[in-house]
């Protein structure tokens, strides 16, 4: 198992990178898996803790909960910034998120908590010049890879 803590030991500087794109306002987008298996988008608030810990939560006895406690594969998005037309490689990048989510004991108003396995972490962005993409992920396994795309 990785958590958040375990990229930033290996990976400070692109888990700051990335911490940051999820920082850009308050509310991301997480995906689960309905009970159908088909993807079900929310919006949410992730906290990313002192104590080196990635956490989510929800309102008790919501739909994306009860997801997750039937199969705690999630998926995380940033809120998103477009790339500035001027300056397309000034773009900070969009990140995601993959992993599983561990519920933890829940608030005092029934709300639910769930802490983050890190599975997979990517962030993209343009290039510079601004004629391909650069895409860093980050695996457990495998550390930190960067590629190019056109």
């Amino acid at each position: 198992m990785a958590w958040w803590s375990d990229l930033v030991a290996s990976e400070p500087d692109f888990a700051a990178r990335v911490r940051a794109r999820f920082a850009v306002r308050k509310h991301g987008t997480m995906a689960t898996l309905r009970r159908d298996g088909s993807p079900r988008i929310s919006g949410t608030e992730f906290d990313f803790g002192d104590d080196g810990q990635l956490r989510l939560g929800s309102m008790a006895g919501a739909r994306k909960a009860h997801d997750l406690l039937r199969d705690p594969r999630v998926a995380l998005h940033c809120p998103t910034e477009d790339a500035p037309e001027a300056d397309p490689a000034a773009w900070a990048g969009d990140a995601k998120i993959a992993g599983r989510a561990h519920e933890e004991p829940p608030g005092e108003d029934g709300s639910h908590r769930f802490r983050i396995e890190v599975t997979e972490v990517v962030l993209t962005r343009v290039g510079d010049p601004p004629d391909h993409l650069v895409i860093e992920s980050w695996h457990p396994d495998r550390g930190l890879v960067r590629r190019r795309r056109r």
